[in-house]
């Protein structure tokens, strides 16, 4: 397991120098850096299974600092023996306990320049400055740069502390924040960063959050090897095919392509620093997440009173710029100006539901904050109207497949449950107010019941219905309605259906039939819309309806045909039907397939 080890400490306290002498190798690649004697911008150096990120220590490259501690598995805390605590050793500091790392060694630099006393004291003040963090029990090793001395112990210390860091998570999709975006002659576009989460492999479709550039992985490197795979926890650079080195930058992800969504709202808990001013509603500030900066504005949640330095809250920040951000992200904020860090937090929810109120949002964070994947997954669906797809609920959350489950969209049990009662009620209705009609169509019910929801939502819906409601064909009823005709009814089928049946293919006026059926007109269209729906009769057009034993004889006529073209005059010297009757049965016997219309004749098809 290879573990990523970031420095942080004050300028001038000698991090690039102690990474050298551990490593061999300069991480002040820059002109301006080896001719200012400062670093400026994240340097990287290897050694055996460690990877190391050096870190500005400026004031003013604070936001560079910040892009490379995202993916941090330790921290090297670099404390100078001959000055102690300074205001950036306190600012990264923070930064680390606010991104969540929970390990690291602390290292007292230029032990060379010090007598045995301010050695032990700055020592004692160190232990002051981390007890009660994540840093108490760390070692604290005396090193120097210069001499040699201490290396190997604080190298023992390192590869001690890393064998209890746990392994990133291999088993969601992966996300790799660019920090550096360069080209290579012969092979064109590179990135690099720390894999945080899952894995690439060769040729996969990638996408440049929040862009939307797509790429192919033409090839991969750790450790400075070439590999067909790179894994969560990996400093890795990829080369890739399909766009341009001036399409990527820092502050942008990479990830798997079509799988996730960009966001500008992210709702946190925030924790407010005891060092700095109250934050009030609306205030400017710069948020940083991964490698990203964009600017923000803070929306308090609870009430529009500042958060107090030294407390958390429920905060939304709304980005100018968007950023692949998911829930259990960490974030650092700074102010506006003067530019100093001021708090951090975790990201909790990215699309929380519009117009609800502040008291009830403050409510559902604070659900969503505690709840398991299991139980987020299943408060997002009852949130959403008509459920959510696994593809939604993966950009909201960042869940794998198998942590969603098989289902390619899920419903809230509760809200299925109102729905097929409700269903069964207006069936039940639809059947007492039309006895005759033997069930609801389904695009009836879609239309009216499930406006705006996706198409097989309804058939999801009916699929579970346990027996209460039947579905034949397009038609929907409740399993108890049986269409019962009165004696009077059943003569009037019989003769709506024989007046068409006897007609053969000089049927009569549709009028004329149903003035003869014996019933009513409202009841005798209705009969006659039952032949139709069972397809005892065929509508030609909208005058006329013939029986399906004539449009039968009438293929039959046309089958030992196939390939023969002919005129209007050919068909009705073979059927013996008037134009009248002709021109509309092969405008239907053309939609159905079994003629095509070329100029004035037809092919049999």
């Amino acid at each position: 397991m290879r573990i990523v080890v970031g420095t942080a400490g004050h300028i001038d306290h000698g991090k690039t120098a102690l990474v050298r002498a551990l490593t061999g190798i300069d991480t002040d690649r820059l002109e301006e850096e080896k001719r200012r004697g400062i670093s400026i911008d994240l340097g990287f150096a290897h050694l055996d299974d460690f990877e190391f990120i050096d870190v500005p220590g400026h004031e003013r490259f604070v936001k560079n600092m910040l892009a490379g501690a995202s993916g941090v598995d330790l921290v090297l805390l670099v404390v100078a023996a001959d000055e102690s605590i300074k205001p950036q050793t306190r600012e990264h500091f923070e930064i680390c306990r606010l991104l969540g790392i929970e390990r690291g060694v602390v290292a007292l630099t230029k032990s060379d320049l010090v007598d045995p006393g301010t050695l032990d004291l700055a020592r004692l003040e160190v232990d002051e400055f981390v007890r009660g963090s994540f840093l108490e029990n760390a070692p604290v090793v005396a090193v120097s740069a210069k001499t040699g001395a201490g290396l190997d112990e604080l190298l023992a210390a390192l590869r001690g502390i890393a064998s209890e860091i746990r392994r990133k998570d291999l088993t969601r999709y992966p996300r790799l924040p660019i920090d550096r975006s360069f080209s290579m002659r012969g092979h064109g576009a590179v990135v690099t960063g720390t894999l945080i989460s899952g894995s690439f492999a060769l040729h996969d479709e990638v996408e440049l959050y929040p862009t939307s550039k797509r790429a192919r992985i033409r090839a991969l490197q750790t450790h400075g090897s070439h590999v067909d795979r790179a894994h969560a926890g990996d400093r890795t650079a990829v080369n890739l095919a399909g766009i341009d080195s001036s399409d990527a930058r820092r502050g942008m992800t990479l990830a798997p392509a079509g799988i996730f969504r960009a966001t500008t709202e992210v709702d946190c808990t925030f924790e407010l620093l005891a060092s700095a001013h109250p934050l009030k509603h609306r205030a400017p500030v710069h948020f940083h997440s991964g490698t990203a900066e964009v600017e923000a504005e803070a929306r308090l949640i609870p009430s529009l009173d500042p958060v107090k330095p030294g407390s958390r809250a429920h905060v939304r920040f709304l980005l100018r710029d968007p950023l692949l951000i998911l829930p259990g992200d960490r974030f650092i904020v700074r102010m506006f100006s003067p530019v100093v860090t001021i708090g951090g937090g975790i990201v909790i929810d990215i699309d929380s539901p519009p117009r609800i109120r502040r008291a009830a949002l403050d409510a559902r964070l604070k659900n969503l904050a505690a709840a398991t994947p299991a139980e987020r997954i299943a408060l997002l669906v009852a949130e959403s109207k008509f459920g959510m797809s696994a593809q939604d609920l993966v950009a909201r959350t960042g869940f794998s497949r198998e942590e969603i489950g098989k289902e390619d969209f899920l419903i809230d049990s509760r809200w299925k449950l109102k729905t097929l009662r409700e269903l069964s009620r207006k069936l039940a209705d639809s059947h007492r107010e039309n006895p005759l009609r033997k069930g609801v169509p389904k695009e009836e019910l879609r239309s009216r019941e499930f406006a705006g929801a996706p198409p097989f939502l309804l058939d999801l819906v009916l699929a579970s219905a346990a027996g209460e409601i039947v579905v034949e064909g397009d038609l929907v009823r409740l399993a108890s309605h049986n269409v019962a005709f009165k004696s009077d009814e059943s003569q009037a089928l019989e003769k709506l259906e024989n007046a068409f049946k006897t007609a053969g293919l000089s049927v009569p006026a549709t009028p004329e039939v149903l003035a003869q059926s014996g019933v009513d007109a409202a009841r005798a269209r209705t009969l006659l819309q039952i032949l139709i729906r069972d397809r005892q009769l065929i509508r030609v057009s909208t005058d006329l309806i013939f029986h399906a034993s004539a449009i039968a004889r009438l293929r039959a006529l046309l089958a030992p045909r196939k390939g023969s073209r002919f005129s209007v005059s050919d068909f009705k010297t073979w059927t013996g039907a008037s134009r009248k009757y002709a021109i509309p049965l092969l405008e239907f016997l053309d939609r159905e397939r079994v003629t095509r219309r070329e100029g004035d004749s037809r092919i049999v098809l």
